[in-house]
């Protein structure tokens, strides 16, 4: 009886998420890279994971990596207890393909875009004022402030709105302008009114 309680005490709290575990191959560009930006690793952190996929990578073109999936073994090797630095060679001295064995978290599918992208408002408002060095120690690339798709995508919304602002405020100008306009016909259609109501009128 007590061994089980110690079980239950012990198992993780995944906040009713589930975690499937996968493996992938992915082939890598001629710069010997598949565009991954690993975090955490020994001596701070128990667990390895990836901070960043970047744009038009093997990774990326691959699909099946995603920011904040655990890093748990390359090319059949543990990586556990290891330095996100050692991961980083063990992926560099693979040959053209890297085997990668990872974990992924599942959140709630009916909450899932809206997480991402809170969790990646937190991100970004935490790199943008952390030091390079501090950033690096907390696996935070700061890479992140130019490569991730959903800035790239707000930046094109904000231009998109000051856009239709601008529009919107060149409309009222113009509609304002053609009311005056109107006012200037009516103040000359009120003169020709008043002239004809004082002419005399043939008999």
């Amino acid at each position: 009886m007590l061994d089980m309680e110690d079980d239950y005490f012990l198992e993780e709290d995944k906040l009713g998420m589930t975690v499937t575990s996968g493996v992938v191959n992915i082939k890598k560009d001629q710069s010997n890279l598949i565009g991954i930006s690993i975090g955490g690793g020994a001596p701070l952190c128990p667990c390895l994971y990836i901070v960043q996929v970047f744009d038009n990578t093997p990774a990326s073109r691959e699909g099946t990596l995603q920011s904040g999936d655990e890093l748990v073994g390359v090319n059949g090797q543990s990586v556990k207890g290891k330095t996100k630095v050692e991961v980083a060679k063990m992926i560099q001295a693979c040959k053209e393909e890297v085997n990668i064995k990872y974990n992924k978290l599942h959140a709630d599918p009916a909450q899932g875009k809206s997480l991402d992208i809170v969790l990646k408002k937190v991100k970004h408002r935490l790199v943008e004022n952390m030091s390079t060095s501090t950033a690096d120690a907390l696996g935070l690339s700061r890479a992140i402030l130019c490569n991730d798709t959903l800035v790239k995508k707000l930046q094109e919304l904000d231009s998109t709105e000051t856009m239709y602002r601008g529009l919107v405020d060149h409309s009222k100008r113009v509609m304002k302008a053609f009311y005056g306009l109107l006012q200037v016909y009516k103040a000359f259609g009120d003169a020709f009114a008043g002239i004809g109501v004082r002419e005399p009128q043939p008999r």
